[in-house]
């Protein structure tokens, strides 16, 4: 696993560590997040198709915009109810969390009463 994570690194560096002369391109990827509201007894979704390093607190900003929802007061969750921290990037966010993500729309997320 720790090979797999080095050589995956190694790649986005630019270098292959068994070729070390040899540079490989990485190509952009994009990452597809499927974000449901919870606070809709519809439950409806949109699909949202972003590059791996942009920063996830857009993917809230447009996942918000797009459900009609203030940004200020919206959190991302996962479907075991975890919270994700929006300071990372979407392909990070992507593998921790995987795909499927829920959007929680509250008077106060994140608050003290």
């Amino acid at each position: 696993r720790d090979r797999v994570a080095k050589l995956i690194g190694s790649i986005s560096l630019g270098r292959h560590p068994s070729f070390p002369s040899v540079h490989v391109m990485a190509a952009p990827g994009k990452v597809q997040f499927k974000i449901t509201l919870t606070s809709d007894p519809k439950l409806p979704y949109r699909v949202i198709k972003v590059p791996e390093n942009a920063p996830f607190t857009a993917v809230l900003r447009f996942a918000a915009q797009e459900f009609k929802e203030k940004e200020e007061t919206s959190a991302i969750i996962t479907n075991d109810g975890i919270g994700i921290n929006p300071a990372q990037s979407a392909g990070n966010v992507f593998l921790k969390h995987g795909s499927d993500l829920r959007l929680i729309p509250r008077d106060r997320v994140g608050g003290r009463a």
